[in-house]
């Protein structure tokens, strides 16, 4: 669908720049938005340094941000959402341009300064709309949205910091004993493990148990991961 975008001059002299790990889309929608009349370029995201670095190189205009970059050379993968303060901070208006369903995630983008989250399946009017009220430094979402949003990253956060207050209870035998629950290890093979009695080892899950203020493994093992997620953005 074609968006007219005759009165909005300042979209064709305002630097639009993807940054995806996915060449073909990111071509795609570069090629959509020049056909609009848009002055867009893509970014095809290698590392995070290197995402950096480019916007340095340009006039600092609107990024379309992916939060889900793919890996690194290290192979860590790249979150979207630790750039996005550095976007800021060198005057690109962000747009958090991603597939993700996570509220939490999108408020951490919000916080950190994004003006709002369209997703990859919008329709292309929606985009360019949210593109144009960036350019003319509008509200681009609903500011009870962006409160939501913002909320439910803050509330993720507190929830991270009870649970690494109560994993800091765990000696370092229980917190090895949790990891090897994480991997799907039984009590009897992680008695094997560190060459203790299966009574000894049930007494370390239920020290665990406690100290986590749970009630089963399935729940302290699905707290761990959870942290894991947090803790380390995906």
């Amino acid at each position: 669908m074609s968006v007219s975008i005759d009165n909005h001059p300042t979209l064709t002299s305002t630097n639009i720049l993807i940054v995806d790990d996915h060449d073909l889309v990111a071509m795609s929608l570069a090629l959509c938005l020049r056909a609009e009349g848009m002055h867009a370029q893509r970014h095809a995201a290698r590392s995070r340094d290197g995402i950096l670095t480019t916007v340095a190189t340009l006039v600092p205009g609107v990024v379309l941000l992916d939060l889900d970059l793919g890996r690194g050379p290290d192979g860590e993968p790249i979150d979207g959402t630790t750039l996005v303060a550095g976007l800021c901070h060198r005057g690109w208006r962000v747009i958090v341009l991603s597939a993700t369903a996570d509220e939490a995630r999108i408020g951490h983008a919000l916080d950190a300064g994004a003006l709002t989250c369209v997703s990859k399946t919008a329709a292309l009017p929606v985009l360019i709309t949210a593109i144009r009220r960036a350019t003319q430094g509008l509200e681009a979402m609903q500011p009870e949205r962006r409160r939501y949003l913002i909320a439910k990253y803050h509330e993720q956060q507190e929830q991270a910091r009870v649970v690494e207050r109560r994993l800091a209870r765990l000696t370092e035998r229980e917190r090895a004993v949790l990891d090897l629950l994480a991997r799907g290890r039984r009590a009897q093979s992680i008695a094997d493990e560190f060459c203790v009695s299966l009574a000894t080892t049930r007494t370390q899950i239920r020290a665990v148990l406690n100290k986590l203020e749970v009630t089963g493994q399935l729940e302290a093992v699905a707290i761990l991961n959870e942290h894991r997620r947090a803790t380390d953005g995906g």
